[in-house]
């Protein structure tokens, strides 16, 4: 692949809020190039010969840790794994030692996950390596966001114009966050739909439409983002049972066949099914979840290639 003469406005990738227009479509354009290269019978590229990443996980996670991890073997990166359960952060070592430690082995880049929202912007004030926020709390998760529009664009054509609802645990959700900023920036429009426990308080002052309806949601959209009801985040009931949530915004065929028009359906995962969605649903042609899974390498080796290009 051409080295590309366009370059992202920042260093890092803390979150979708420090990305312009320009920079998002840069990462989607990047990512197309990656996706074609992917489906090549030959599957890696030189890029990242002489780059050394950290993927350095403070929480639990398969489906993100892997997708970089794959991301990163593709490009030809060296690569370090680094999971806190099993290290001396759980003997009471703090985030700046863990990371100096790493970096003392002279990484590059750090890929990192962590339970306190904000952890990246900290980090990045204290050591000097480019750093990409894979989730933070219940912040920012800007590739998930990236990854969400690249499939939108892939099945839509265009995401300015198109109208998208994010439906479940808005107030949990890092995935939501991110999704708004990156749509908005897009030109799209946007909807919270849930129980009115899980929307936070703050949600006009982002410029998206709030729905406690499903069907009048759905009708609404072109698109619907179901998210994971995060119970692991959650320290009191926000709703009586997953039943009865399930009967009031889990979607199903019966719900999605009602409608006078099809919509795509997305999930960031890991999806609870019969909760949420049904398989029926998350099985079906007007899904684009396992789209959105293989689209995950394309736009984190696009993330990770471009940031590269801003070493210095």
């Amino acid at each position: 692949m051409s080295t590309t003469i366009e370059q992202l406005s920042t260093r890092h990738l803390l979150g979708i809020k420090d990305l312009n227009e320009n920079d998002i479509q840069l990462i989607l354009d990047t990512a197309a190039n990656f996706k074609e290269v992917l489906n090549r019978p030959i599957k890696k590229v030189p890029s990242l010969r002489d780059i050394t990443i950290a993927n350095v996980f403070f929480e639990n996670s398969t489906r993100t840790r892997l997708s970089f991890e794959l991301a990163e073997k593709r490009l030809s990166a060296d690569t370090i794994n680094f999971a806190a359960s099993s290290s001396s952060v759980s003997k009471g070592e703090t985030l700046i030692d863990t990371v100096n430690n790493i970096l003392a082995m002279k990484v590059d880049m750090i890929v990192m996950r962590h339970p306190y929202a904000g952890a990246g912007v900290f980090l990045r004030k204290h050591v000097d390596a480019q750093i990409v926020n894979a989730g933070d709390g219940a912040h920012e998760h800007p590739t998930q966001a990236l990854l969400d529009s690249f499939s939108i664009r892939e099945r839509l054509g265009d995401v300015a114009g198109r109208k998208v609802t994010i439906i479940g645990d808005i107030l949990h959700s890092r995935v939501a966050l991110s999704n708004i900023l990156c749509l908005q920036k897009q030109g799209a429009e946007v909807m919270v739909c849930g129980p009115t426990t899980l929307i936070p308080k703050y949600i006009s002052s982002l410029g998206v439409k709030v729905e406690h309806n499903l069907r009048r949601a759905l009708q609404w959209c072109d698109v619907a983002n179901m998210l994971r009801i995060q119970l692991e985040r959650q320290d009191i009931g926000y709703f009586p049972s997953l039943r009865e949530y399930s009967m009031l915004y889990g979607l199903n065929k019966e719900i999605l066949d009602s409608l006078d028009k099809q919509i795509t359906i997305m999930h960031p995962g890991p999806i609870n099914r019969g909760v949420e969605i049904t398989s029926d649903v998350a099985d079906s042609e007007h899904s684009i979840i396992l789209e959105q899974v293989e689209n995950g390498v394309a736009v984190r080796m696009a993330v990770l290639y471009l940031l590269a290009g801003q070493r210095g």
